[in-house]
């Protein structure tokens, strides 16, 4: 249904270490970015997989108060190492991996604010 999505942020550099190494971790990867010389002044990276940018990280300004993104992944490992990743990067945790059985009883999950303050979140829905 989504094709893609986006957000600003505030110091362009900061985040995109930040998302460099959240990413990073859990095996995604930027496969595009886009200068302010080619675009007129904008500065976008494509994070995806195959060649195909799903998540955009640009310059422009925090756009995304109230904002949380959730990154599915098949293994549990990959969200542990998603928020250590993440927090040495400079997110600020917003809920360690653990389970979340109230969602469902194998919900794993991580949470971490990133340099903007978007609830940025790796979740595992595999059973252990």
């Amino acid at each position: 249904m989504i094709d893609h999505i986006g957000v600003g942020a505030s110091d362009f550099a900061v985040s995109r270490r930040f998302y460099d190494a959240a990413l990073g971790a859990i095996g995604v990867d930027a496969v595009i970015e886009l200068t302010p010389e080619q675009t007129g002044g904008y500065h976008g990276v494509g994070y995806g997989a195959g060649g195909k940018p799903s998540f955009w990280l640009g310059s422009g300004g925090a756009r995304g108060a109230g904002m949380h993104i959730a990154f599915a992944v098949s293994a549990r490992g990959q969200v542990d190492a998603f928020h250590a990743a993440a927090t040495a990067a400079g997110g600020r945790d917003n809920g360690p991996p653990g389970l979340r059985p109230y969602y469902h009883p194998d919900y794993y999950a991580a949470f971490v604010f990133d340099p903007d303050g978007t609830n940025v979140e790796a979740v595992c829905h595999a059973p252990e």
